[in-house]
C-alpha cells in the first residue's frame, strides 16, 4: 500500500494571464505526474476553475469535500506566490504538501523556508513524485529535499529519464473544465516529443531542469498524437520542446508516420532554431502537410556581440534563409526578441523593429529579459545589482525587473512599447476607405498593445498611458510612411483621413491616410503648426482605461473561442452562437465601441 493513497494535483497559474491563447497552460506537466501514479493510488483529482479566479474556492472545497493526504503543486517562477497560497490552503487542511517545478528545482532551500511546503521535487518529477507517494519523504527517495528536525535533508540529485519512451502519456482526461471544453477535448493542446535541448543559451532555465536533449521515438510520439487527433474538429498543437528539430530524420519519420495514418487534422506550432530549419529545408513540405502552420525563431538580438554574451549559437544570415524557406512552403515564422541585455541601451534597442522588419517577419514578439533562478544570466545580473525586484509575480518575459548598464525598468518598458509599435504593421490601414475604418483598424492595434502593457501589473494606468504615448512620438518623429497600390486593395479611399492618437493635445501622434501620385499613402508624424482639425481622435487615457475595465480571463475566453473558430472555418455555426450569447462578448464589443464613438465625440474638443 502506499504512503499516500489520495492525491491532487495543481499547477500554479501565472499571476498574470499574457494576452495569447496559444500560451495558456493545458496542465501537461501534472498530467504526467497524475500517469506516474494512476495505478499506485486509490484517487487523483484535480480542481476546477483552474483557467479562472474561482480556483482558491473550488481547491478549499474539493478539500473539503473529499479525502485528500497529498497535494503536488508545480510552479514556474512567474507562479510561485500562487502557488504558496495554494500550499496556505493545502495546510488549512493538514495536507502533506510536495512543491515542483523550474521555481523549486532552482531554489529548493527557498521554497522550504515557507512553512506551508513540506517537500521539493527537484528536476524531472515522475520518478521522484512515484517514490514520494509510494515511500513518503524519505532519504531512499533521490532527488527530494524536505525538512526535517529543524533542518532541510537534500537526498542527492537523481538523473534524467534517460528512456522517455518510458514515460508514461499524460492522463489528459483528468483535466478540468477550460472554456467549455474538458479532459481530451481541449482545442488547443500540447505534446513534449523531446526532453532538454542541446545548447545552453544564458537566460535558459531548460538545462538546470531537463540537461541535455533526449528525444522520444517516432512511434512513441505518434501515437500520443493519435489520442489527439480529431477528424471533425481541427485543433491547434503545441509541439513545445525547446528544439524540436533536433533531429531532422526523427522529425521526418514522426511526419511520415502521421500522413500514413491520416493524423494531418491539426494546424501545429512549435519551436526551433534557424539553422535547424535550414537543415530540415528537405522535409518542410512534410512538415507542412501534417499541419504545421508557424515556426518560433528564437532570433534574441540584431547585436552579434549581444548574442555572444547570451551564449546565442545563432549566425543572422542563418535566420534570413531560415525565415525564406518557411515562407517558400507556406508555413508562417514568429520572431523572438529579448531586449534589456545588461549591455545594451536606448540607441541599441531602437534598432530591434527595424531589424525584424529587414528579415522579413510578418509576427515578432518583444520581450524584457527576466533573469530566472536558475540560469547563468541570475547570476550575472544578481552579481552587478541589477535585479530591480524579486517580486516572482513579474517574471513572466513581459515585466522588465532588471536595469541594464543604460537602462533602467522604466526606460525598458516605454522600448518594449516602442519596439511593439515600431513593429506594428499598418499597412492594414491602406485598405480602409473612410475614416471610422481607419479608427476601428488603429483601436484594434492600440487595444492589443494594452492588455500587452497590463501584464505589467505594477504599472498604474497613467504610467501605461505616458509609456505608449512617448513611444508613439518616438516613433512618429521618425516620419514613417508606407504606401501600396490603390488598385491591390480594390477599394477607393473617399477622402483623404486624419486621425489623432494623443495623450493631450500637446502629446499628439497623426495617422495621415490619403493618396499621392498614384499611390495610396499612410503617413505617422508629429503635428504640422498649421495643422487642421483631425477627422477623429483617439484618447490614451479612454483606451487605457477601457482595456483595464476587461479581465485577463474575459480576454482570454474570447480569444480561445476565437482560436477555434479560425482553425473550424467551415463549422463555425456552434461557436458562433455560443459567441452571440456569452456576455462577455458583449462587454467587449461595447467597450470597444464606446471607444469608437468617443473618438469623433471628441474632435470639437480636442484643441485641432
Amino acid at each position: 500500500m502506499a504512503y499516500f493513497n489520495h492525491i491532487c494535483l495543481i499547477e500554479a497559474p501565472q499571476a498574470v494571464i499574457s494576452p495569447f491563447p496559444r500560451y495558456i497552460s493545458d496542465c501537461i506537466g501534472i498530467c504526467y505526474l497524475a500517469a506516474a501514479v494512476e495505478h499506485d493510488v486509490e484517487s487523483v483529482v484535480i480542481p476546477e476553475n483552474y483557467y479562472n479566479d474561482g480556483l482558491y474556492d473550488s481547491f478549499r472545497a474539493l478539500l473539503k469535500q473529499r479525502p485528500v493526504d497529498l497535494v503536488a503543486i508545480s510552479s514556474m517562477t512567474g507562479c510561485f506566490n500562487n502557488a504558496l497560497r495554494l500550499a496556505g490552503i493545502a495546510k488549512e487542511q493538514g495536507v502533506f504538501v510536495v512543491m515542483g517545478g523550474f521555481h523549486s528545482t532552482a531554489l529548493p532551500d527557498e521554497v522550504l523556508r515557507h512553512r506551508s511546503v513540506d517537500a521539493v521535487a527537484i528536476g524531472e518529477g515522475e520518478a521522484t513524485f512515484r517514490e514520494v507517494v509510494l515511500k513518503g519523504p524519505s532519504k531512499e527517495v533521490r532527488g527530494l529535499a524536505y525538512r526535517e528536525n529543524g533542518g532541510i535533508v537534500h537526498t542527492g540529485q537523481r538523473p534524467v529519464i534517460g528512456d522517455i519512451d518510458s514515460i508514461a502519456f499524460p492522463l489528459r482526461s483528468l483535466r478540468p473544465r477550460r472554456y467549455g471544453e474538458k479532459g481530451t477535448d481541449y482545442s488547443i493542446d500540447t505534446i513534449y516529443t523531446s526532453r532538454g535541448c542541446p545548447w545552453s543559451c544564458s537566460f535558459c532555465a531548460n538545462d538546470t531542469m531537463h540537461k541535455g536533449w533526449r528525444g522520444r521515438s517516432p512511434e512513441n510520439v505518434v501515437e500520443e498524437i493519435a489520442l489527439l487527433h480529431d477528424p471533425k474538429k481541427k485543433k491547434l498543437l503545441k509541439i513545445w520542446d525547446a528544439n524540436f528539430l533536433t533531429n531532422i530524420k526523427r522529425a521526418e519519420a514522426i511526419c511520415d508516420m502521421m500522413i500514413e495514418r491520416g493524423l494531418t487534422n491539426f494546424r501545429i506550432v512549435t519551436e526551433t532554431r534557424a539553422k535547424d530549419l535550414i537543415r530540415a529545408e528537405r522535409i518542410l513540405g512534410k512538415l507542412r502537410k501534417i499541419g504545421l502552420s508557424k515556426v518560433g525563431l528564437g532570433i534574441e538580438s540584431p547585436n552579434t556581440a549581444t548574442l555572444e554574451l547570451m551564449n546565442k549559437k545563432n549566425v543572422l544570415d542563418d535566420v534570413t534563409r531560415a525565415i525564406s524557406l518557411v515562407r517558400d512552403n507556406g508555413i508562417g515564422a514568429k520572431g523572438y526578441f529579448i531586449i534589456g541585455h545588461y549591455t545594451e541601451g536606448v540607441e541599441d534597442t531602437v534598432v530591434y523593429p527595424d531589424f525584424a522588419r529587414e528579415l522579413g517577419l510578418r509576427q515578432a514578439l518583444f520581450m524584457a529579459m527576466t533573469p530566472y533562478p536558475g540560469t547563468k544570466i541570475f547570476d550575472e545580473y544578481r552579481s552587478e545589482g541589477r535585479i530591480t525586484s524579486l517580486d516572482w509575480d513579474l517574471y513572466n518575459n513581459f515585466c522588465p525587473v532588471v536595469m541594464t548598464r543604460k537602462m533602467d525598468t522604466l526606460t525598458l518598458v516605454q522600448m518594449m512599447a516602442y519596439c511593439n509599435i515600431a513593429f506594428c504593421n499598418y499597412r492594414s490601414l491602406l485598405k480602409r476607405r473612410n475614416a471610422g475604418a481607419v479608427v476601428v483598424s488603429l483601436l484594434k492595434d492600440l487595444f492589443q498593445l494594452c492588455f500587452l502593457m497590463r501584464v505589467n501589473k505594477s504599472l498604474q494606468e497613467s504610467v501605461i498611458t505616458e509609456t505608449i504615448s512617448a513611444a508613439l512620438m518616438r516613433y512618429a518623429a521618425r516620419n514613417p510612411v508606407f504606401t501600396s497600390d490603390p488598385e491591390a486593395s480594390g477599394r477607393v479611399l473617399r477622402a483623404p483621413v486624419v486621425v489623432a492618437v494623443e495623450r493631450n493635445p500637446q502629446e499628439r501622434v497623426i495617422f495621415r491616410v490619403g493618396e499621392f501620385e498614384g499611390k495610396r499613402t499612410l503617413s505617422i508624424g508629429l503635428p504640422d503648426a498649421d495643422g487642421g482639425k483631425p477627422d477623429a481622435v483617439i484618447r490614451l487615457d479612454d483606451l487605457v482605461a477601457a482595456s483595464g475595465s476587461l479581465t485577463m480571463d474575459h480576454l482570454m475566453r474570447l480569444l480561445y473561442r476565437n482560436e477555434l473558430i479560425r482553425n473550424n472555418p467551415k463549422k463555425t455555426s456552434g461557436q458562433l452562437f455560443s459567441l452571440m450569447i456569452d456576455p462577455v462578448f458583449w462587454k467587449v464589443l461595447g467597450r470597444f465601441f464606446s471607444l469608437y464613438g468617443g473618438s469623433f465625440r471628441k474632435v470639437g474638443g480636442a484643441g485641432g
